[in-house]
């Protein structure tokens, strides 16, 4: 191998040094004396005077084209001058995240929270059926049938009644279903008010009680 593919492997190779070995002194020696040796190339010189300043490591690719570039005839055997050398392993960069990782992430790291938290106040959070009286569709649609049930009752009540009284004035019989009608709306609001009164003092000794509890 000629000087200039020895210096153009030497640069290469410190582009890219790959394989690591550690620092003897027999391997700073051959370094230092090839500074001035006048086989090698101005650029492997250059080289072998950086290598030597290094305090601990050298590329073993440039070693070997330093090495490869001296005169077969002087230079020491290659062996000889690795001997006592051992690799140095670098440790991996760490991946770096991408930010749609760290996204997802940072929502399943919220969401575990909101988890976690609802779990540590479940005992103290009233559930909503029992703060709210009609919290379902099915709760409103009983409730709503039954209001109908309870008008419509009244209604019949006081037209018949009315029909009873005052024999056959339509009119007469009309009022009394009306007047029927008023009072069951009245009826089931005043039980609305009761239900509903009754429904938040419950809740209130439950969440007392519950915190005198965890207190």
């Amino acid at each position: 191998m000629n000087n200039r593919d020895a210096s153009t492997d030497a640069t290469t190779a410190t582009a890219t040094p790959g394989l690591i070995i550690s620092k003897t002194e027999t391997l700073q020696s051959f370094l230092s004396t090839s500074i001035n040796n006048p086989h090698l190339s101005p650029d492997l010189r250059q080289i072998a005077s950086s290598l030597s300043l290094r305090p601990s490591s050298v590329p073993y690719k440039s070693l070997r084209s330093i090495w490869l570039a001296s005169d077969p005839s002087t230079r020491p055997a290659l062996s000889a001058v690795v001997t006592g050398s051992h690799f140095i392993l670098n440790s991996p960069q760490p991946r770096e995240k991408s930010e749609e990782l760290k996204a997802r992430l940072r929502k399943y790291e919220e969401a575990a929270e909101r988890k976690a938290y609802k779990e540590l106040v479940k005992d103290i959070t009233p559930r909503r059926d029992e703060s709210e009286p009609f919290s379902s569709y099915k709760d409103q649609l009983g409730f709503g049938l039954h209001v109908a049930l309870t008008m419509f009752t009244g209604y019949l009540v006081g037209y018949y009644t009315f029909r009873a009284l005052f024999g056959h004035s339509p009119v007469m019989h009309a009022a009394g279903g009306i007047l029927g009608f008023v009072v069951g709306m009245l009826v089931e609001t005043v039980l609305f008010m009761i239900r509903t009164t009754s429904q938040d003092r419950k809740q209130t000794t439950f969440t007392a009680s519950k915190l005198k509890k965890n207190q």
